[in-house]
């Protein structure tokens, strides 16, 4: 039997899901989670710019979505900035899934 999730369990996952509600996000999120598996696990702002087709502000708000819910971390290196997928909450989306699939 599974225990109760936690109110802050459902309002974590309440944020990730309502960033990734939006296209833009949620395709950023998934080519995050598709360098995973990379040598080099980071995925820089000029790279999502060009994959998405969208402008540096535009990014940027995007960016600030999904670190304010927990999906990515994002690193300065010099005058770039660098983003991965923030592995805790990887892992409790997958959890999440998991536990609805039966896998």
């Amino acid at each position: 039997m599974n225990p109760k999730k936690s109110d802050a369990d459902v309002t974590d996952l309440a944020l990730a899901f309502k960033a990734l509600s939006n296209p833009n996000r949620l395709a950023a999120y998934l080519e995050l989670l598709r360098n995973r598996g990379a040598s080099v696990k980071t995925c820089a702002m000029q790279d999502l710019m060009g994959l998405l087709k969208i402008g540096a502000p535009t990014l940027s708000h995007h960016i600030k979505e999904m670190v304010n819910a927990g999906l990515i971390e994002v690193e300065r290196d010099g005058k770039f900035i660098r983003c991965q997928v923030n592995e805790t909450t990887r892992q409790r989306l997958a959890r999440f899934f998991a536990a609805r699939t039966g896998r």
